[in-house]
């Protein structure tokens, strides 16, 4: 296949784009830093820094768009959240009219989305058919709803051009190379490790490898199309991941956080660690795809060597 990728050369794409490539597929990257692409790929890619640069008449059987500003890499100013609704949504959008443009469309696209598409709903179990059912009117996870929400509505346009579209509802997730994992181990390493707010908050996650895994499943897995978890089967607490990291580095995990100085620290941000999402993959357990990190125990395992 020759692959058009939006977000190939982040946390998630530098381990997804050479298991593509091992596959034997062809791949074009869209970044804004041609050298890094060349420096980590070589000739193996091609890159653009555009969209438009893309050639209409070169056959084009997959993209995967996975582009977006890290969500938690800086606090939800004004400006901020505009850099995250560009980064999804207008990118997904200028992506959506380059392929309207050609005459030849690609057979699949797979597209990033998050779970916080569900909002906060604490014990309640999600799975792809669930509703948003914000326990709070006001509830501040409602920004991260309309962004999710926004995201896959732009992707859609593809379905109307007969491109089979598969929305990836995405948990943390976790790798030693990167995101959620790479930025706690230090703190875990130095016995400062704790739970956050009460704890009880259902942290939805899923391991890098597995992740991979789903995008190369959805690729060639012609009879799937719509919204996917791509969450491991078993999410856990804010307690119960607190103690499993710890446990796996061998420290203790003493130093809780209330939730009240979170909010005050972290303002609107805050529910990205007190929100809960307890979400289940079932499409991909019903499709028969198998997780090699099934619990958080096989993950840190798996992703820690």
């Amino acid at each position: 296949m020759h692959i058009l990728i939006t977000g190939g050369t982040g946390f998630i794409g530098s381990t997804l784009c050479p298991q593509l490539l091992i596959d034997g597929h062809r791949l074009t990257l869209l970044s804004r830093d041609p050298a890094k692409v060349l420096r980590a790929y070589g000739s193996r890619v091609k890159v653009i820094r555009t969209l438009t640069e893309f050639p209409r008449d070169e056959p084009l059987d997959a993209v995967i768009n996975l582009a977006g500003a890290g969500i938690a890499d800086r606090p939800w100013t004004v400006s901020r959240k505009q850099q995250l609704h560009a980064s999804r949504i207008t990118l997904t959008e200028e992506l959506v009219n380059v392929l309207r443009r050609r005459e030849q469309r690609p057979r699949v696209m797979i597209s990033g989305s998050a779970t916080g598409w569900y909002g906060d709903q604490g014990d309640s179990v999600l799975e792809e058919t669930s509703t948003l059912r914000a326990r709070d009117s006001n509830a501040h996870e409602e920004y991260i709803h309309t962004l999710c929400q926004d995201w896959e509505t732009a992707a859609r346009a593809v379905e109307s051009m007969g491109v089979r579209l598969c929305i990836l509802r995405t948990g943390v997730v976790l790798g030693q190379s990167g995101g959620m994992l790479k930025r706690l181990l230090p703190v875990f390493g130095l016995g400062l490790g704790g739970r956050l707010g009460s704890g009880q908050q259902w942290l939805s996650w899923i391991a890098l490898g597995d992740f991979v895994n789903i995008v190369r499943a959805l690729l060639v897995d012609e009879s799937q199309s719509g919204i996917f978890n791509a969450t491991a089967p078993k999410p856990v607490t804010n307690a119960e991941f607190t103690a499993v990291v710890a446990h796996a580095l061998n420290r203790p995990a003493l130093l809780p956080i209330p939730g009240a100085l979170l909010r005050l620290a972290m303002g609107e941000m805050s529910v990205l660690l007190l929100g809960s999402q307890r979400v289940l993959p079932s499409r991909m357990l019903e499709a028969g795809f198998r997780f090699r990190s099934r619990t958080l125990e096989d993950c840190l395992r798996n992703e820690l060597h």
